[in-house]
């Protein structure tokens, strides 16, 4: 059985993240789209630490029968992983389209150094 306590420090740990990600958001240091998984994963990980039934319950399918919060720290990891891979995803993609923008620069660049060298041989 979980016990109160630490059901209480986890649901507090879940409270913050999710007022920090607020907080992030509206000091414009972090998008809302990429906030989206930050804010899922805090209100997971609280409704969790706050229904202790729950929580237990979802333990015993998964045969956690020792010690049913190291449930709540595989979940976290879990959101953490996916999170992760999201942001390789984004990554990835502002990579593709950084080295498409430094081509076009370079085209622009000898496009305009042409048109000097036209301009100053007339």
């Amino acid at each position: 059985m979980t016990s109160v306590r630490t059901s209480v420090a986890a649901a507090i740990a879940s409270l913050l993240l999710i007022l920090i990600v607020l907080e992030l958001i509206r000091g414009r240091r972090l998008k809302e789209r990429y906030a989206l998984l930050w804010l899922v994963t805090g209100v997971v990980l609280f409704v969790l630490s706050a229904w202790r039934d729950g929580l237990n319950t979802i333990a015993g399918w998964l045969g956690v029968s020792t010690y049913p919060p190291a449930i709540l720290f595989a979940i976290a990891t879990l959101f953490i992983i996916i999170v992760l891979l999201h942001y390789s995803t984004v990554l990835s993609q502002l990579d593709d389209q950084n080295t498409l923008l430094a081509q076009r620069v370079a085209l622009l660049e000898e496009r305009l150094r042409a048109q000097e060298e036209k301009t100053d041989a007339d």
